[in-house]
């Protein structure tokens, strides 16, 4: 597609868009093929010369996918702290910021998604203060995204507000480096600012919002450029002078000393207007001020010691670390502050201590007034649909290719120095799988070429290495692999076996892999296939194109998106650190990903694979390691288990200092770096509200018999079962297999737990420390009586029945997720249903509406498109801990449910097929108040937990 073309599709689409969202309000419906057909039709005659350019079929189908597309309800816990309500309709009277960006953006996405940035920038907005409020006010919060998801577009839409309704000076604090400070600077210059940023140039030519309102007279003022090199400096601060009178200022500027300190420096001498009589501290109070702190996780936090005292009061002369330090004191020296960090990853940021304070530098970065969680959007791929999470696991991880260690160790061996030479069988060439990786690769751009996507952008990622000497050895190797396959195609020599093995790929792996894709993952698009001619005929152009690009610290090469916005830039991007966080690969296709962090935050972000794949994620693909694939996947329960908290907490209606967080340990991972967990303790743990399920087996057969055998024991010794299907409440059209006791004492389940052993490679699941919590609760009279469940899978073709403790059970099936030789891992254990058995009528209908309640229509969490049918086991939890208010029916902490599983050996492994059923066992606990503890290193808790302000649940 052309330039003129792209821009006539885009003008219809924005058009058609806007005419689509009236009529169908007016039918009060849903967007129809015949409401688009009926509106293009209208258009066509109006814009004749712009459909002259077009392909309306494309046009057709981008209006359906976009009608199609659902962004779910954000969420957001907040204080009213010293903050005064001012957000209304008339003070949104005559914005122009926003307008034309939301103009801007009306091509770009679908309604649905604006008017959810709308909404969401709204809610951010309202919890800053008014600028126009007087007096000293200071608002700190954080907004938590999903990892790629948008979260430049959403602070871009809160600048634009902010800038409309009086903030006058706008701090960006744009990462660690200079490219990706860059590529913010240019995403602020089309969004915000309305002109191109370029450095010493005469006349700065309009973009983005600048196309859609010429008056200059409305710009705001740019402190900082889009060069490499354009981040704040003395010879700019030399000429900027500052008054309450003009247009806002915009300043994009890295997260680095020397940068922060001259932009202090020009504050305290150039911007100051007041000295406190007091402290002597220069400040302005003319000028409020927005400080917008991306990736805020990263850079920003604090990672001294002893913030506080031994008694939690604030150690006033502490000394931050730097970069924390800069930012504070930029902060410390305006009367009317507000600051926002953005991240996907908040793990370091609940660990701030939230009573930090010095006398220099002024209060931690702690979001004390707000922190908004975001939800995604129906088309967003995240962690949770990629690697499934506890309750959702999509069938075989579609888009992951696992890697075996001899795939790639003997080329990249793990704990590799600087210097090293990757060598792959004998020679220095890359290893087979990231040759299949490349050929992959180029597939995906053939097929995005064919579908007429060729102008737009591809990327695959190489990340394998931190040592730049070590990624510069791997730019040559897959250079030299990408020249040669150029070669043959364009000279035709040596092409037939070539030929002949790419096609047999292309046609029993690529393609089987892209139908598969579409199945699990892609809905309201049909992507289309091709036969391997019509690939075979643009191969030789698709090869000429591609780019090897190294990105980090010392290479020349970079991200040239921009110049290459008609062609569509074509590159395999190689680096470290520079693409492991916040740096946007376009259209990014392959990922080769190696690197071992061992933190979640690190690993999370590594994770550049995941956002917007719309029209080609069936030919999206990741290469990692099968170690990774269950990193990742536990990431992903612990970020959704920490959205869970948050659901609840606000749907109690906590502050951010009330919300005591945990973050689940890991025996390999750590949740962020070690200096940022200063002011997190090793935890007096309470499993109190928790679901604990085992996931992680032994492989051995004497192992799997012995816990058999102590499962056969405790069964037995249960007496007489009731059939599952006994419940006090059982919903319409449910029917369980399995059998049910009531009232087992907690000595029983205790024995149970001290009899069977977990395996070493369970971070949480220890089930003598589980026995000690039970033995320590009971003390306060709580888990003294049980329910115990031994749940059967549902009666089908592949049944196979086994007895224990005289009790016939239907084992379940449950495939391993990686290749172990120590261990038999599963994603999940449990069903959804499971965790309400023996619930009252009451309880039951009281957690459903709670569930529906706190469910946010976030894909990414694997919540389904309709609101809960059936109670979660969060809100199960809750409400047996607290009992139904105002029904009569009181709390049941004395109740713990155990519930028993037999999974087929089978799954483990075929050599275990004729071996003792393996058995699986899951504990829900309800929630409590009290404060009995177990001492465990498992679970950290961030300052505001240990620290006991979580007594609001009282």
């Amino acid at each position: 597609m052309t330039l003129f073309s792209q821009k006539a599709f885009n003008s219809i689409l924005s058009m058609a868009q806007n005419m689509l969202r009236l009529a169908a309000e007016r039918a009060q419906s849903a967007v129809t093929p015949e409401m688009i057909e009926k509106e293009l039709n209208k258009l066509a005659i109006l814009m004749e010369e712009d459909f002259a350019l077009v392909d309306r079929e494309a046009l057709v189908d981008e209006l359906i996918r976009r009608s199609s597309r659902t962004v779910g309800d954000n969420a957001t816990l907040s204080s009213g702290e010293d903050h005064v309500p001012w957000l209304d309709s008339e003070r949104k009277k005559g914005w122009t910021y926003w307008r034309r960006y939301s103009e801007y953006m009306e091509a770009r996405v679908p309604w649905s998604a604006l008017d959810a940035l709308d909404v969401a920038t709204d809610e951010i907005l309202s919890q800053l203060e008014d600028p126009n409020r007087e007096g000293a006010w200071d608002r700190r919060g954080l907004v938590v995204g999903h990892v790629q998801s948008g979260k430049t577009g959403n602070y871009t839409g809160l600048i634009c507000k902010a800038a409309d309704s009086g903030y006058k000076i706008i701090i960006v604090l744009a990462g660690l480096h200079n490219n990706l400070r860059a590529q913010t600077q240019i995403r602020l210059d089309e969004g915000f600012l309305g002109f191109a940023t370029i450095s010493d140039a005469d006349e700065l030519p309009a973009v983005g919002v600048g196309l859609i309102d010429s008056d200059t007279s409305v710009r705001p003022n740019a402190a900082t450029n889009r060069s490499d090199k354009g981040d704040f400096n003395t010879a700019v601060a030399a000429k900027m002078n500052i008054s309450p009178e003009q247009r806002p200022w915009l300043f994009v500027v890295k997260k680095n000393k020397t940068v922060l300190e001259r932009l202090l420096h020009w504050i305290r001498n150039r911007v100051a207007n007041h000295v406190d009589p007091e402290t002597g501290r220069k400040l302005v109070t003319n000028l409020p001020l927005l400080v917008i702190d991306d990736e805020s996780d990263h850079g920003s936090v604090d990672t001294g010691e002893d913030v506080v005292d031994e008694v939690g009061n604030p150690d006033l002369e502490h000394e931050p670390k730097t970069i924390n330090r800069l930012i504070r004191s930029i902060l410390h020296h305006f009367s009317r502050t507000a600051y926002v960090g953005y991240t996907a990853t908040p793990f370091a940021n609940i660990f701030i201590h939230d009573r930090g304070e010095t006398q220099e530098h002024g209060p931690d970065l702690f979001p004390a007034a707000f922190i908004t969680n975001l939800a995604a959007p129906s088309n967003y791929v995240g962690p949770g649909r990629v690697f499934g999470s506890a309750s959702s696991t999509p069938d075989g991880l579609p888009l992951i290719r696992p890697l075996v260690e001899a795939d790639f160790k003997p080329w990249i061996p793990q704990g590799h120095k600087s210097g090293y030479r990757p060598r792959w069988q004998g020679g220095e060439r890359i290893p087979d799988t990231l040759a299949e990786a490349i050929r992959s690769f180029v597939y995906a751009c053939a097929v995005r070429k064919l579908r007429g996507q060729g102008s737009k952008h591809s990327s695959m990622l190489v990340h394998v290495t931190r040592f730049t000497s070590v990624q510069s050895a791997v730019v040559s190797q897959v250079a030299d692999y990408v020249r040669d396959l150029k070669g043959r195609y364009m000279r035709g020599m040596d092409l037939a076996d070539l030929e002949a093995n790419m096609r047999a790929e292309y046609e029993t792996v690529f393609l089987p892999g892209m139908r598969r894709i579409r199945s699990a993952l892609v809905e309201d698009e049909k992507l289309e296939d091709f036969e391997w001619s019509a690939l075979r005929a643009v191969l030789p152009d698709i090869l000429t194109d591609i780019r090897v690009r190294e990105i980090n610290g010392t290479a020349k090469d970079a991200l040239d998106y921009v110049e290459n916005e008609g062609t569509g830039l074509k590159v395999i991007a190689i680096g470290g650190d520079k693409l492991a966080r916040g740096l946007t690969l376009e259209g990014l296709c392959t990922s080769y990903f190696l690197r071992t962090a061992r933190m979640y935050d690190t690993l999370m972000q590594m994770g550049r694979w995941f956002g917007y794949r719309d029209g080609y994620l069936d030919v999206c693909r990741l290469y990692t390691s099968e170690e990774m694939v269950e990193w990742f996947g536990h990431i992903a329960d612990a970020a959704e288990e920490l959205r869970q908290e948050f659901d609840n907490m606000v749907a109690a209606g906590a502050t951010p200092k009330q919300f005591g967080l945990r973050v689940k340990s890991h025996s390999v991972l750590t949740i962020t770096s070690r200096a940022k967990m200063r002011n997190a303790r090793a935890m007096q743990l309470t499993y109190s509200g928790d679901l604990l399920q085992t996931i992680v087996f032994p492989n051995r057969k004497d192992d799997i018999t012995a816990n058999f055998r102590a499962t056969d024991r405790f069964v037995e010794a249960l007496g007489l079962s009731l059939d599952l299907n006994q419940q006090q409440f059982v919903p319409n059209g449910q029917r369980w297999n399995g059998h049910l006791w009531r009232e087992v004492p907690a000595l029983s389940v205790v024995s149970f737990l001290r009899g069977y052993r977990t395996h070493p490679a369970s971070f949480r699941i220890m089930s003598p420390l589980i026995a000690d919590f039970i033995e320590e609760m009971n003390k306060g009279l709580e888990l003294v009586h049980w329910t115990v469940a031994l749940i059967g899978k549902d009666s089908g073709p592949d049944d196979k029945h086994r007895t224990i403790g005289g009790c016939s059970i239907n084992m379940l099936q449950r495939n391993r997720t990686t290749e172990h030789s120590d261990r038999y891992s599963i994603k999940t254990l449990i069903s959804p249903r499971d965790q309400a058995i023996d619930l009252t009528e009451t309880e039951w209908t009281t957690a459903l509406e709670l569930s529906r309640r706190t469910w946010r229509n976030d894909t990414d969490r694997n919540e389904g498109k309709e609101p809960p049918s059936e109670p979660r086991g969060p809100q199960i939890r809750r409400i047996l801990g607290e009992g139904v208010k105002g029904a009569g029916s009181p709390h049941r902490r004395d109740r713990g449910l155990l519930m028993l599983y037999l999974l087929d050996p089978a799954g483990a492994s075929d050599a275990l097929a004729d071996a003792d059923p393996v058995v699986a066992w899951a504990i829900s606990f309800p929630g409590s108040t009290s404060d009995r503890r177990v001492s465990n290193a498992s679970y950290v808790g961030n300052s505001v937990l240990w620290g006991g302000l979580n007594d609001w649940v009282d």
